[in-house]
């Protein structure tokens, strides 16, 4: 089968890094690290694999670093090459090892991206943190019969969404319900991503949270904010006019727009009762500010806003995968008792009283209708057409675009 396969080595990446620059789509042109091959569907590594015919694969801001080489290096050493590139999925059980007793051929299907512990052959004996239920922390990332990775898309024995097939540990597999659309599945994961940080712990009804960034997880993030019953008063930070009439669709109570003089902080002030203080040089700083923010970009801009415009000892969730952003001025989080935290990926949540993994929490919103956000899969191209797909990810502006995914016929 053809995939899109991402290759590391030392002259490829020197080679993308240099002519990138110059040429963007060197960087998908097979002179770089992604190239488009043949390559054998993947094999069951055991009795309770499964294989799965994708009907959706979707294109990730994570994709689409890694692709850019904006990556940091740190994550090659959770990762093995080559890989076929995709973890947003749907699709239909097509082979069931003897031990996947509760998957069927013909099964409409979800598979979590997540390799921890039971994926990895340690289900007796799991890792402190799988037994916790914290699977995004895995200590075993790297070891076990399965080639090293955090998740599908980034493992070179599972296979990635941007080929026709994958293969999956039953641990991994959500059935859909009938009501759940492939195109609300398919954002699933993403919806994921922003239920984990939004509940740990759930901003207070009286507090104002501020969304920094209009894309899939921005807007993900005031959809998840709603769907577990906040009633804070929501600020989203967009870049673009089509991004801010999404996330006001959404659940935001008010729109702020991106801009270069930094006006936007005036207008964050005056939501919150805040003072813009103006340094010698740089960027304004507020005094005061929002309570709770959630930086959804993971750019020196957005990092810079989520320090300057939360208030004295409020809380900064870094949603978007920062890598190595240059240029960010961190005296805020000493000026201001910032408390900030990483989130990656999901885990296991605490719902009414009991636990419940991540995507069938998302899963479960999505069937109640609490969550509806399968509108944002706004363009579908064949793998094939896999240029013009990457193309159309990285030119939001161009084409309002939020969700860019591969259609397999």
């Amino acid at each position: 089968m053809r995939a899109l396969v991402f290759d590391a080595s030392i002259p490829r990446y020197m080679a993308g890094k240099v002519l990138g620059a110059l040429y963007r789509p060197v960087l998908w042109s097979g002179l770089s690290c992604v190239r488009v091959a043949e390559v054998p569907e993947p094999v069951l590594p055991g009795e309770e694999w499964v294989r799965v015919r994708m009907t959706y694969g979707g294109i990730c801001g994570s994709d689409l670093n890694t692709i850019l080489l904006h990556e940091s290096p740190t994550g090659s050493a959770l990762t093995s090459f080559p890989f076929v590139l995709g973890h947003e999925n749907v699709g239909i059980v097509e082979e069931v090892g003897r031990e996947a007793r509760e998957v069927m051929v013909g099964d409409r299907v979800v598979v979590e991206p997540l390799l921890p512990c039971p994926v990895r052959g340690y289900a007796a004996a799991p890792c402190p943190a799988c037994i916790a239920g914290e699977f995004n922390l895995c200590r075993r990332f790297t070891e076990g019969p399965l080639a090293s990775g955090v998740m599908m898309g980034f493992c070179r024995d599972t296979g990635g969404s941007w080929a026709r097939s994958v293969v999956a540990h039953r641990w991994q597999i959500h059935r859909l319900p009938p009501s759940v659309s492939d195109e609300n599945a398919l954002v699933s994961e993403p919806v994921a991503s922003a239920l984990h940080p939004v509940r740990r712990p759930r901003p207070g009804d009286g507090e104002t949270v501020l969304v920094i960034g209009g894309g899939m997880i921005g807007q993900c993030t005031i959809a998840a904010l709603r769907a577990v019953g906040s009633r804070a008063r929501i600020l989203a930070l967009a870049k673009y006019r089509f991004q801010g009439e999404m996330a006001a669709q959404l659940g935001a109570d008010q729109v702020v727009y991106l801009t270069r003089d930094f006006s936007h902080y005036g207008v964050v002030a005056d939501a919150t009762g805040a003072r813009v203080l103006r340094p010698i040089l740089g960027p304004p700083l507020l005094s005061g500010g929002v309570d709770v923010t959630f930086e959804c970009v993971g750019r020196a801009s957005g990092l810079n806003d989520a320090l300057r415009l939360t208030r004295q000892g409020g809380r900064v969730v870094v949603v978007g995968l920062a890598a190595m952003p240059r240029g960010i001025d961190w005296s805020p989080i000493c000026l201001k008792e910032l408390q900030i935290s990483g989130s990656v990926a999901y885990a296991t949540e605490a719902v009414d009283g009991r636990r419940v993994r991540t995507m069938a929490y998302a899963l479960e919103l999505m069937a109640r209708g609490a969550v509806n956000v399968g509108h944002l899969v706004t363009h579908r191209f064949t793998p094939q057409e896999y240029a013009e797909a990457i193309e159309t990810a990285l030119g939001k502006s161009r084409g309002s675009v939020f969700k860019v995914a591969f259609v397999h016929h």
